[in-house]
């Protein structure tokens, strides 16, 4: 993959978080009984900063979690022969709790498909909302972000890469050819 261009840098992910958590406290009015699941892989980390800026800001430890959404996938057979599959760690009951789920990248939303119906097995949420870093479009479901970093209108020939210091040793998206 060649890259064409980089479109957030780490300062550019740091103000798209900081961004981010003010809208969560803002829309829910406050993060009482609010939870953020991240979706596994660079969901995770998001969720992990969202959860830091937000006890900075409001003084309050959220419940975090992780969610594999592997066997959730409608995808599942074009992935691999035998998919690997990672823990989801939920320590906590999300009956009656508002969950943000946190993705690093919209584009079709068959993902958060996936997560939806993964979330929906381990309990009923009071509401389940969703923040991404980056929306690029391209949807093939009815789904859209509650809170989103950036949009990025890309061809579908493109790929964007997050790169995040936790998974990647550095802080960066970028637009790439798929080719």
């Amino acid at each position: 993959m060649r890259e064409k261009a980089s479109i957030m840098d780490e300062n550019g992910i740091n103000r798209a978080i900081s961004r981010i958590s003010y809208e969560i406290i803002e829309r829910n009015k406050g993060v009482d009984n609010v939870a953020l699941i991240g979706i596994r892989r660079r969901g995770v980390p998001l969720a992990d900063r969202l959860a830091k800026k937000i006890r900075e800001i409001e003084g309050k430890d959220l419940l975090t979690g992780i969610l594999d959404i592997t066997l959730y996938r409608d995808d599942l057979s074009l992935i691999a022969p035998q998919p690997i599959v990672h823990k989801t760690e939920i320590p906590f009951d999300v009956t009656d709790v508002k969950i943000v789920l946190v993705d690093d990248v919209l584009f079709t939303g068959r993902t958060v498909r996936a997560a939806l119906d993964a979330l929906i097995d381990f309990g009923r949420p009071q509401m389940i909302q969703l923040a991404v870093l980056i929306d690029r479009g391209h949807r093939e479901l009815p789904i859209r972000a509650d809170y989103v970093g950036k949009n990025v209108p890309t061809s579908k020939n493109e790929l964007i890469q997050v790169k995040l210091k936790e998974i990647d040793g550095e802080d960066r998206v970028v637009i790439c050819d798929k080719n």
